[in-house]
């Protein structure tokens, strides 16, 4: 059973940068593919990127692209998301999430465990 942790998360002025780390532990395998996914209150939890094991394959949600970059560390079990140029609208709860399959996707559905979530909040 696969363990995610996210970090990073915090309160940023628009315009500013933001650096989310996922941590995983317990199950990791060279089939796990990763994501992050965003949830702002009263909305649908929204894609964000997704990366396969080897970096070889991302996948960038519309409204974050040119301003995110999902990366990961094998060596670490850690994926990372590069938040910059930071909007008010990017405020959420952000989730890690990682599947028992190399292909990306990006709808949460297709992912088997999550993190508990941390807290980005952008004022304007």
């Amino acid at each position: 059973q696969v363990q995610l942790v996210e970090s990073g998360g915090g309160f940023m002025q628009a315009g500013g940068s933001l650096r989310l780390s996922c941590a995983a532990s317990g199950g990791t395998s060279n089939r796990n593919a990763m994501a992050w996914f965003r949830q702002a209150p009263g909305k649908e939890r929204e894609f964000v990127a997704a990366i396969s094991y080897r970096s070889t394959s991302t996948v960038y949600g519309d409204s974050v692209k040119g301003r995110f970059t999902i990366s990961r560390d094998n060596t670490m079990n850690t994926v990372y998301l590069q938040m910059n140029s930071l909007k008010p609208e990017d405020q959420a709860v952000y989730y890690c999430a990682g599947r028992d399959s190399n292909q990306v996707y990006t709808s949460p559905h297709n992912y088997n465990y999550w993190g508990q979530g941390t807290q980005v909040t952008v004022s304007s």
